[in-house]
């Protein structure tokens, strides 16, 4: 029976768009000495780098750089980024021409418990086939099963997986509804005791605001997870999308570094007010610190609310997706996809990379530098084809709105493995 990660290599073949072969290279296994080397790939006798990605856009935000650059990798690190770096200094060349080539992409919102409870997918399928090196598991589970996502996904997956421990003990293992109404399963000690007992892994806290989960005690269910955050001295991502209590009563009790996620949803108790403006207390808690997060998933995302945000200049801080088993055939699908979504907006390219590397990068502590390609960094890179053509978005509520670009990866390189979308 195949593993979960020979699963996975399967599914991240090598494609004929980047390198013009219908061949097929098992993903992070490059050809020993000595074997055929594939079209498009080049072995150098003088090895400088293991990999050079030639002659792609960078776009790196990170250190402000949109350009036409080279980069290498050595010793899963970026050696360098420059124009020209010589290809006979090279292990292996693929060229990355009328590419766009950034660090690899961070989604700070999923859910992939796989195979565990109702929502889990396969990460290394959807989100590092996808050019998503980078991803947290957003409260799948709460302190009883968090050391199995630990063991049996986080470690045994090619995707860079860190989790949120959620303050109710099941998370999504049995569904959202009612899941916090019981306030003996929501226990702030127990959730700080297995975030620290699962450090480095898991990364924050997690608590889920909505009626159906909390009931009226959505206040209480806050405090709690608060105070479990407090605990174990993480970040606390808060679900907020039609909770019992008024938006307000639940910004005031979040702290600098706090996430919002899910702030662009059309339900009530949202982020605008009646005439359509933002509610002063939404602008109030961005002076804070407090980070807005989309994250779409099954009902979370309005193109209308989020056309509002943009158009009074309230930009996401991140752009994540809340993908689960539900979403990846539609409307979400990949990050790639969602990223896409707000390029039909009228946001920019580079802001929009920025929004899924370096500033998702920046809100938990993932152990080593990650949203950026200076030298020196983990070697987490994502190519991928800007098309051009007309292309019909989705949002939760079944809106369309059409974009003139699409994003879709072409390759990826975690931890200095090259991987290559066949899609």
């Amino acid at each position: 029976m195949l593993t979960r990660r020979e699963l996975s290599k399967l599914f991240l073949a090598l494609g004929t768009a980047l390198f013009g072969s219908e061949s097929i290279w098992a993903a992070g296994k490059p050809p020993d000495p000595g074997q055929h080397t594939l079209p498009g790939l080049e072995q150098g006798a003088n090895h400088k780098c293991d990999l050079l990605i030639k002659g792609g856009t960078v776009i790196d935000p990170a250190r402000r750089l949109h350009a036409l650059l080279d980069v290498a990798v050595k010793d899963g690190k970026i050696l360098d980024v420059s124009r020209d770096f010589p290809e006979s200094q090279a292990r292996m060349v693929i060229s990355a021409k009328n590419n766009i080539v950034t660090s690899g992409l961070i989604d700070c919102h999923v859910h992939c418990f796989d195979r565990v409870g109702l929502s889990g997918m396969n990460a290394d399928h959807y989100c590092l086939g996808r050019g998503v090196t980078t991803v947290v598991d957003a409260g799948s589970t709460g302190f009883t099963f968090i050391d199995g996502l630990r063991k049996y996904v986080i470690n045994g997956s090619n995707t860079r997986i860190y989790a949120l421990v959620d303050v109710g003990a099941l998370g999504l293992i049995v569904g959202l509804k009612d899941s916090l109404q019981n306030l003996e399963w929501v226990n702030p000690q127990s959730a700080a005791h297995a975030a620290e007992e699962n450090k480095p892994a898991v990364v924050g806290i997690k608590v889920r605001l909505s009626e159906d989960a909390t009931g009226s005690k959505d206040l209480e269910c806050l405090k709690r997870a608060l105070e479990a955050a407090e605990a174990c001295h993480l970040p606390l991502m808060v679900h907020i999308n039609s909770p019992y209590s008024p938006l307000p009563d639940i910004l005031k009790m979040l702290r600098k570094g706090d996430v919002f996620t899910h702030f662009l949803n059309g339900n009530r108790h949202g982020v605008l007010d009646a005439s359509g403006k933002i509610l002063p207390e939404v602008w109030e808690a961005r002076q804070r610190g407090i980070i807005f997060d989309p994250a779409q998933g099954l009902v979370h995302f309005s193109f209308a609310v989020a056309e509002k945000c943009l158009e009074q200049g309230f930009l996401p801080d991140t752009i994540s997706t809340d993908l689960s088993r539900w979403v990846v055939n539609g409307p979400v699908f990949d990050l790639p996809t969602m990223l896409s979504k707000f390029l039909a907006l009228g946001m920019d390219i580079d802001k929009a990379i920025e929004l899924t590397t370096i500033n998702p990068a920046r809100i938990f502590n993932y152990g080593t530098e990650l949203g950026t390609l200076r030298p020196g960094t983990a070697a987490d890179i994502a190519v991928f084809e800007l098309r051009e053509g007309m292309y019909e978005f989705f949002d939760s509520n079944g809106e369309k709105r059409v974009g003139r670009q699409k994003l879709v990866n072409r390759a990826a390189v975690c931890r200095g493995e090259l991987f290559v979308n066949e899609t």
